[in-house]
């Protein structure tokens, strides 16, 4: 679900029911205390929808774009099999142990395998670094409406590059054009959230992560038809061994890591309403493939284009707001296309940001008896409220430097600082932290119980949480810093 700065079944019978939730002196018993999901489609187009956001649909292609198309693919792959499965599939395992209060899972978990209930840190990185990304992922949302108006009237539909970077930019510097789309974003989310489980978050995604796929898919044969199809495939399939590089690597591990939700307790906040019939590595498979499925839909969509247009690939964040409109101008039915593709952008980004509500909604409910309507709207309005400031930190404030006396951060707008606490410091934390206490603190009944009944599956995932999840987290912190 992270989004770049310019711009989260064992058989039954073999599977033993988890252990009671510990919260606050009293067990917490699932089938009396909160909804589960109403099957596993459900679930699965939930988790997949909380993964498959602007992070997938338009940070990956211009990273792909700037390491070389199918070298990057390739290690991105397989950075999701190693690194993003096993870090998931310990995520829902705290979530259906420890209950829908993300800050207190990790420690019910604990407390239950006799550790420490400090083990609470896991869950409040996570829901503190997800409330902070929500804040400027809404204004970011925001900008897709705005685009999604300006093509579906017409406004967008004949204006060149230089016109499009100008509109881009006097969006940016115009706070109360911001403010209002930021405010339409962040409500379309409350509302949808506010309906509950079923009516709300399951319907919201049975609806737009099919239709994301379908937009996504019609969008990518459209475009291998009007563009550079031969030039596209090439570059998305050919995997030049003389550049690989450790920076290369380490953006397709960031990519990996950020892209699939892991450290923002939204998959503790799902996993907490999965029954015990539930296989916790193959629901951490789906948003997996979900994730890589939708990464390179997005890539045969705007490479065919960039190719057939004579546009750099490595165009960074600025693809989706001026380089792909610019492109959708000069085709046929090109209002029309670019309508449709910031509607997808626009599912994408929902799919993700109700999600996002779910870890600061859970800890009200549970944790204070809040119902779910005051809840959301308490946890929304602070996101908003917080949002004016990255709407402000790109006109009134973009000058404004909080810590301009550290070099690192000489020029870090309040948005650029919220982004990178959440993002490069607090998410990684918290999946570090989760692979110590999934890999190494709890016992073989938990691995048993929830990291699959195949003896083969179980050691996988534990000797990955031991051994190559940390090492890589790491790697991403200290680079990130």
């Amino acid at each position: 679900m992270a989004c770049d700065r310019a711009t989260v079944r064992a058989d039954p019978g073999a599977l033993a029911a988890p252990r009671p939730r510990v919260h606050q002196g009293r067990s917490l018993n699932d089938s009396t205390k909160r909804e589960t999901w109403s099957s596993h489609l459900a679930f699965y187009l939930s988790v997949a929808g909380a993964a498959v956001g602007l992070g997938t649909l338009w940070r990956f292609p211009f990273l792909a774009g700037q390491y070389g198309g199918g070298l990057f693919v390739l290690v991105f792959v397989l950075a999701c099999l190693l690194i993003a499965v096993p870090l998931l599939t310990a995520e829902f395992m705290l979530g259906r142990r420890g209950g829908s209060n993300v800050p207190a899972a990790p420690g019910n978990v604990a407390l239950a395998a006799g550790r420490s209930a400090r083990w609470s840190l896991i869950g409040w990185l996570g829901t503190v670094a997800m409330f902070l990304i929500m804040t400027y992922y809404s204004v970011i949302g925001g900008w897709v409406l705005s685009y999604i108006e300006a093509f579906a009237v017409g406004n967008a539909a004949t204006l060149d590059r230089e016109a499009l970077a100008a509109r881009f930019a006097a969006l940016l510097a115009d706070p109360w054009r911001l403010l209002l789309w930021h405010t339409l974003f962040m409500g379309a989310t409350a509302l949808i959230s506010s309906a509950g489980l079923h009516r709300g978050i399951e319907l919201a995604n049975k609806i737009m992560l099919p239709g994301l796929f379908l937009i996504l898919t019609g969008l990518a044969i459209y475009a291998l038809m009007q563009g550079d199809a031969a030039g596209a495939l090439a570059f998305l399939t050919r995997a030049d061994f003389s550049q690989l590089t450790g920076e290369l690597v380490l953006a397709a591990v960031g990519q990996a890591f950020f892209a699939t939700g892991v450290g923002m307790g939204i998959m503790i906040a799902y996993g907490s309403q999965v029954t015990p019939d539930e296989s916790l590595p193959r629901s951490a498979g789906v948003v997996v493939v979900s994730i890589v499925l939708a990464s390179i839909l997005a890539s045969v969509l705007i490479f065919p284009l960039v190719f057939g247009y004579g546009v750099d690939p490595a165009h960074g964040p600025q693809l989706a707001f001026i380089v792909l409109p610019s492109i959708f101008v000069g085709m046929p039915g090109g209002a029309l296309v670019g309508t449709l593709f910031f509607i997808l952008l626009a599912f994408a980004a929902l799919s993700s940001s109700i999600a996002g509500l779910e870890p600061a909604v859970g800890w009200l409910t549970e944790r204070f008896g809040f119902r779910r309507t005051p809840a959301v709207a308490l946890v929304a309005t602070a996101m908003w409220l917080i949002g004016i400031g990255t709407v402000l930190s790109f006109n009134h404030w973009r000058d404004v430097h909080p810590l301009g006396a550290i070099e690192r951060f000489r020029t870090a707008t309040l948005f650029d600082l919220t982004d990178f606490v959440a993002a490069n410091v607090l998410l990684p934390l918290g999946a570090l932290l989760t692979c110590i206490l999934a890999g190494w603190r709890l016992g073989h009944t938990t691995m048993a119980a929830d990291f699959g009944a195949h003896t083969g599956v179980r050691k996988a995932i534990v000797t990955l949480l031991r051994y190559v999840c940390p090492v890589a987290i790491v790697v991403v912190l200290v680079s990130a810093l």
